[in-house]
């Protein structure tokens, strides 16, 4: 969940900080990507993964492992800042399919729209619990896709799962 003291930041400061937690994180790090945008409501974020000696396979494409670890974790940030503390949101399945070899900085763009979140939270007030597939797709400057990944994101209302996972309800 979102940490407080990032909830009490200007919008602006909470923008900067959340790319600069994912920059900084050893784990993102690792993967090669940068983080280059967070929007203001924390609903876009664009991360860059650039050609280089970290992310180059062995004939001299961007590798794939890179491409799919970038993606990573953003659906759920985002969603943990839009729903709030009452709500466990995980990364849960993901899958990758590869159009075409990178050979220059690739770009994926994550966004939750209004609608989609106003979607989520009709279904939320229906159901304590949920899942939602997102697909990102990888472009170069040009937009052209190489590569799309799509992420399902388990969302429940934080009593439910621990009365679930305590074995109240199945």
């Amino acid at each position: 969940m979102k940490p407080a003291w990032l909830a009490k930041l200007p919008p602006a400061w909470r923008a900067r900080m959340v790319r600069l937690g994912f920059n900084l994180h050893p784990a993102f790090r690792g993967t090669g990507g940068r983080v280059v945008h967070v929007g203001r409501d924390l609903r876009h974020i664009r991360i860059a993964l650039p050609l280089s000696w970290k992310t180059r396979n062995i004939v001299g494409s961007l590798y794939g492992g890179s491409l799919f670890a970038i993606t990573d974790g953003a659906h759920p940030m985002m969603l943990m800042a839009a729903l709030g503390e009452s709500y466990i949101v995980w990364d849960k399945a993901a899958s990758i399919r590869y159009r075409k070899p990178g050979y220059t900085t690739l770009y994926a763009d994550f966004v939750l729209s209004p609608e989609e979140l106003a979607d989520i939270r009709a279904a939320l007030a229906q159901q304590p619990e949920l899942e939602r597939t997102f697909q990102v797709e990888l472009k170069d400057a040009h937009g052209i896709v190489h590569t799309v990944v799509e992420r399902t994101v388990y969302i429940a209302e934080k009593n439910f799962y621990r009365k679930k996972s305590a074995g109240g309800e199945q």
